[in-house]
């Protein structure tokens, strides 16, 4: 832990809150090059690399290895440029410079940093932690992230800790920590949320 902060703590998930979740238009993409149903494509992905990728035992050049044996004809650079294209910032990104007066703000994510540190850059400012399943070694809902994302927090917030993250499971996890947790749903209502919920009045 670094320096003890008196500011609450909000910790934000990536994926369906800052930045869109990759599936399953990403997987539609790539299925119409592999000719496969996206189903069938998506499946493989789940079975054979999923629970790999993720935690960071597959590298990230096997995962586009094992893309393009699905989709000789796609190339690794189109494949790059389709998944860039699927993680585009949500409206909450552009609320961080607001939240990091209020909060410090840590960022608990299932996802790999060369993926989502280009839709990062523009708030890399305002975040004081960033915590990676790929370089945590296990995944959300496991217990072990969410204490590899609390030893990263700045203090206690004065009792103020609060989680965002688009997975109900998520937040289960995170509330047995004793933290305050927050759902975001898809239409983004809940940015309407999080200063009254730092500032504990709801």
């Amino acid at each position: 832990m670094s320096s003890i902060s008196s500011k609450p703590q909000l910790v934000l998930d990536i994926g369906g809150v800052l930045l869109t979740n990759f599936s399953p238009r990403f997987w539609q993409q790539a299925a119409a090059q592999a000719e496969l149903a996206p189903e069938a494509l998506q499946l493989r992905y789940k079975q054979e690399v999923r629970d790999k990728l993720w935690p960071g035992s597959m590298p990230e050049a096997d995962f586009w290895r094992w893309l393009g044996e699905q989709a000789p004809a796609m190339g690794e650079a189109l494949a790059r440029r389709l998944l860039q294209d699927n993680l585009k910032p949500l409206p909450a990104l552009d609320l961080l410079a607001g939240w990091s007066q209020v909060a410090d703000i840590h960022l608990l994510s299932n996802h790999l940093s060369a993926w989502v540190a280009p839709g990062l850059a523009s708030v890399q400012a305002y975040l004081r932690s960033i915590t990676l399943s790929s370089q945590v070694g296990c995944c959300k809902p496991h217990p072990g992230i969410f204490e590899a994302a609390a030893a990263q927090l700045q203090g206690n917030g004065n009792g103020v800790i609060l989680f965002v993250d688009d997975q109900e499971k998520n937040l289960q996890q995170a509330a047995r920590l004793g933290w305050d947790t927050l759902l975001a749903d898809p239409q983004g209502e809940w940015t309407d949320q999080v200063i009254s919920r730092l500032e504990g009045s709801s």
